[in-house]
């Protein structure tokens, strides 16, 4: 197994700022751990990179298909956006479907995380909405599952409703860890979210981009919303030829801040790969996703995108 270093050193002139210990885990799809960075097995809060498989349930039951929706939909449901207008008209035409409106969603309202989305907002004279949220997408699918399913919508962010035991199930089949061994917390958005080690993160992420390569039916449609809907909005995590699939190799540098969150970044993480094996051709898929990627920053910093 290869040993990594990617420990990260800021500077602002001739100082050092600060440093930033990483840690890392590279899995195949069969579950082998190739190469580390520290602690592979640190557990660490998933949070919104669990999306894709948070959604899961829906897909699998036949309810998403029943209510009619499409890939917009279900990129946003696995994406932390950005509050721009697309997403908005998304997150509310989800609720509008299930006979449902923003006051369902358990996710409180803030400012847009895109720079366009707040100054939209801030030149049209009104306030933040729960429709803004970043996980409003999630859960609006959420919703979904619970109102497909037959169950009481109220407290569907909970870990003792349904909709949550569904994606603790399938959060462990993915990882591969007993649902018991899964430490369950409260996210910033008000629903569950999981604790697990990155060495089982990049294990579901290996294994979800094997699955869609071997065409199977819910990851290749996950994959697919993602990679095909990731325009939806503004690239602010990542450049833009990362974002249009037009990268002909990676050189192994991840910036971290392309990491969690958004439509475009999820794109990236979910068809993550060791660097050298990524060749893309404009707007088809990777030839090869089997090879997931988790980098944790112990010391999380503020990062901008290099420009």
């Amino acid at each position: 197994m290869d040993q990594l270093l990617l420990d990260s050193t800021v500077t602002r002139g001739a100082i050092v700022e600060s440093h930033h210990r990483v840690h890392a885990a590279v899995v195949d799809a069969s579950g082998r751990l190739i190469a580390s960075a520290r602690d592979a097995s640190l557990t660490t809060h998933w949070r919104s990179c669990a999306k894709p498989f948070q959604v899961m349930p829906l897909l699998s039951s036949g309810g998403f298909d029943r209510i009619g929706w499409g890939d917009d939909q279900l990129a946003l449901a696995c994406a932390s956006h950005g509050g721009e207008p697309e997403h908005v008209a998304i997150a509310e035409s989800m609720l509008e479907t299930i006979g449902m409106e923003q006051g369902d969603l358990a996710c409180g309202a803030h400012e847009p995380l895109a720079q366009r989305g707040q100054k939209v907002l801030r030149e049209s004279g009104e306030r933040p909405t729960r429709l803004h949220n970043n996980c409003s997408g999630k859960h609006a699918a959420m919703l979904a599952h619970a109102h497909s399913s037959g169950w009481p919508a109220f407290g569907y962010e909970r870990q003792d409703h349904p909709v949550q035991r569904d994606c603790l199930m399938e959060v462990a089949k993915w990882t591969g860890m007993p649902p018991s061994e899964i430490v369950q917390a409260v996210d910033g958005c008000g629903c569950v979210e999981f604790a697990v080690p990155l060495q089982s993160m990049a294990r579901a992420y290996a294994r979800l981009a094997d699955a869609a390569r071997r065409s199977a039916s819910t990851p290749s449609r996950i994959i697919h919303a993602m990679q095909t809907r990731a325009p939806l909005g503004t690239p602010a995590f990542m450049p833009p030829e990362q974002a249009r699939g037009g990268l002909e190799q990676l050189d192994g540098v991840v910036h971290p801040a392309s990491i969690p969150s958004s439509v475009l970044a999820m794109r990236f993480a979910l068809t993550a790969f060791w660097p050298g094996d990524l060749r893309t051709v404009e707007g088809s898929p990777p030839s090869r996703c089997s090879t997931g990627v988790v980098v944790r920053l112990s010391e999380p910093t503020l990062l901008t995108p290099a420009t």
